[in-house]
């Protein structure tokens, strides 16, 4: 798949995270349009997974450890062919099957449940370690938020992939440098992460997050490096795509009003347009 294409995906998916979001009239816009590019190379070009048999016991595992993007997973899950596009529609409704965060319960191809910020890499970090515990050859992949590697439980999953070596283990960091509550550099500083994980025991590659050939070659760096985990930074922008959303806190957990919704949706049709002119 050329990068036109998985971008012009992520640009499909952008316009259901915003139709769920604005249906339910709640949710999480920011990270999930800052994390949607990864997300889409992840399930197109890169997992080896079937959306007619989400569990199949040889597939690619996924942990969306930043669990409030969920909007994000759930887009590309749907494009993907695991579900009805038209369920985003369902999200956060009592009536569907699409909670405010992943569920692995209810809806298919979602491999964790997740939502408790820092949790999701702990479990990235056993889905792996019990693939070298079976001599199974599936990858472990996980998204984090940079406002959420604050929680020490990540940086306790950190030490454990290092320890065991984890080579079958590709996470990333979505470095989009803002969390609900304004900048994580004024917030909590997490910088300089490259060094601090590289210390950790990780192999680490900066790569820019909305940079198709980037990301896919970060991840083939990333299956042939051996004896260590690999990190991708993701340098991101949230809200990417949309105009009034982009590198703005108060878009991390609010939702459009409908005047703001279709000046959204103009914004993401007026990319795809470009790209399939």
């Amino acid at each position: 798949m050329t990068a036109k294409e998985l971008e012009k995906l992520a640009y499909e998916a952008r316009l259901l995270i915003l139709e769920g979001v604005h249906c339910a009239k709640a949710g999480h816009p920011g990270g999930s349009l800052s994390c949607v590019d990864a997300l889409t190379t992840l399930y197109f070009d890169e997992m080896r997974v079937d959306p007619q048999n989400p569990k199949d016991a040889k597939r690619d595992r996924f942990v969306l450890s930043k669990g409030h993007c969920a909007p994000a997973l759930y887009a590309v899950l749907a494009l993907r062919g695991f579900f009805p596009k038209e369920d985003i529609r369902l999200l956060r409704s009592i009536k569907g099957h699409m909670s405010g965060h992943p569920d692995m319960a209810n809806v298919p191809g979602v491999d964790m449940s997740t939502g408790s910020l820092g949790q999701g890499i702990s479990a990235a970090v056993g889905m792996a370690l019990a693939a070298k515990c079976k001599g199974e050859d599936y990858r472990t992949y996980a998204i984090l938020g940079d406002g959420e590697i604050e929680e020490g439980q990540c940086w306790e999953a950190f030490m454990a992939a290092s320890k065991w070596k984890l080579d079958n283990l590709c996470a990333m960091i979505d470095v989009n440098g803002l969390q609900i509550d304004g900048r994580t550099a004024d917030v909590m500083p997490s910088e300089p992460l490259d060094k601090k994980l590289e210390a950790f025991g990780w192999h680490v590659i900066p790569v820019p997050g909305h940079d198709y050939d980037a990301i896919r070659a970060a991840l083939r760096e990333a299956r042939e490096t051996k004896g260590q985990p690999t990190m991708l930074l993701l340098r991101t922008t949230k809200g990417k795509g949309v105009s009034y959303m982009e590198n703005s806190a108060g878009w991390h957990g609010k939702a459009p009003n409908d005047e703001q919704y279709e000046v959204a949706v103009a914004d993401v049709r007026a990319h795809l347009a470009e790209l399939e002119a």
